[in-house]
């Protein structure tokens, strides 16, 4: 068993979460200590600044060296590693385009950290024919096995994006056929954040307190079952920015009615997605930030009418599995395992992604 510290920061952009993972990337042995680093309100504007940015844009090496710097910071409050997963910070993601950018190059961390780095988690999957996301599934999988799963259970996140996995306890493993779907569902918390922000200053809506003094417009949703994403079946994944539009459909309301609106838009992405599923869900899992949001929570059992819990009713961390989902898979880049699949991705085969760099 390896101790892997996981690097993850996500479209919401607050921040980079790290934690440590025992595990041979296959199996958990035991969950580690976790620390959260967050970004200033001026870096987070340098990092919004960089959105739909490509390697080659002058702006770019000013994000690299910040959220470089920040996940070095991160590292260091950590000791008796063998080895670090760096996802680093998503600009740009286009998979049938230009493919995948994600800011932060491992193998000037690996030599300050002086630790071997696996980094580049998504590029090989692109090029393999896949969408490069969602990468957490094969985690989910361990997990599903963790908690002693005996049926189907989805886990949710809910970042700025919201992404599913639909989890098969009984496979064999998460390569396996049958196993595992996974895709993006939609908006997470990203188009309620940039409306608050806009109308109101705030960075996100507590606890869903804004959303819960507010009324669903239904007619903005509509149309959402006829949506180009909606329709078309996974393996499937998202920009941040791709259900932005949806902003100028609640510009006319205010802001608890408009976030109200855009906290029912998530939900219903969510039971859209869940249309795909090879067989109903059990329970649905949430983790990320949009678990703290009561209403969301409220919106989804409704929505899904199917028990919606966080991941802490089952003994998980919903603030740091994506973090633990990289340290996992680095586990898996190490010893040259699959972090991917034609299930997950819409890769042509099982892909192991990422690159190791050495001090």
């Amino acid at each position: 068993m390896k101790r892997v510290l996981g690097l993850m920061s996500g479209t919401s952009m607050d921040g980079v979460d790290a934690a440590v993972l025992e595990t041979d990337g296959e199996v958990i042995a035991a969950f580690g200590p976790s620390a959260f680093q967050p970004y200033t309100p001026r870096e987070r504007e340098i990092l919004r600044a960089g959105l739909g940015l490509w390697p080659e844009a002058s702006a770019v090496a000013e994000i690299e060296a910040l959220v470089r710097a920040t996940h070095a910071r991160a590292v260091a409050g950590f000791a008796g590693l063998d080895l670090v997963g760096f996802h680093g910070q998503t600009l740009a993601h286009a998979p049938r385009g230009r493919g995948t950018h994600q800011a932060g190059r491992g193998d000037l961390l690996a030599a300050e950290a002086g630790l071997p780095v696996v980094w580049d988690f998504r590029a090989a999957d692109v090029a393999s024919g896949g969408e490069g996301a969602p990468l957490v599934p094969f985690f989910h999988f361990a997990c599903a096995r963790f908690i002693a799963a005996e049926a189907p259970v989805a886990f949710l996140n809910l970042g700025g994006v919201g992404n599913v996995t639909w989890v098969d306890p009984r496979a064999v493993g998460p390569e396996a056929e049958g196993a595992l779907l996974a895709f993006d569902t939609g908006p997470g918390n990203a188009l309620i954040d940039d409306f608050l922000a806009a109308r109101t200053g705030a960075a996100f809506d507590h606890g869903g307190a804004v959303a819960g003094r507010g009324r669903v417009e239904e007619a903005a949703l509509a149309d959402l079952g006829d949506h180009p994403y909606i329709t078309r079946k996974p393996p499937k994944s998202l920009d941040r920015q791709d259900f932005h539009a949806w902003l100028d459909r609640v510009a006319h309301l205010s802001p608890e009615d408009g976030a109200a609106t855009l906290a029912a838009l998530t939900a219903a992405c969510v039971a859209e997605a869940s249309r795909h599923f090879p067989e109903p869900a059990t329970r649905w899992l949430v983790c990320g930030g949009g678990r703290r949001n009561r209403t969301i929570m409220a919106m989804l059992t409704q929505r899904t009418n199917t028990a919606v819990d966080p991941v802490e009713a089952v003994g998980l961390d919903g603030d740091m599995l994506e973090a633990q989902a990289f340290a996992f898979l680095a586990a898996r880049v190490e010893r040259g395992l699959a972090t991917s699949s034609p299930a997950t991705t819409g890769a042509r085969r099982p892909v192991s992604g990422g690159r190791i760099s050495r001090p």
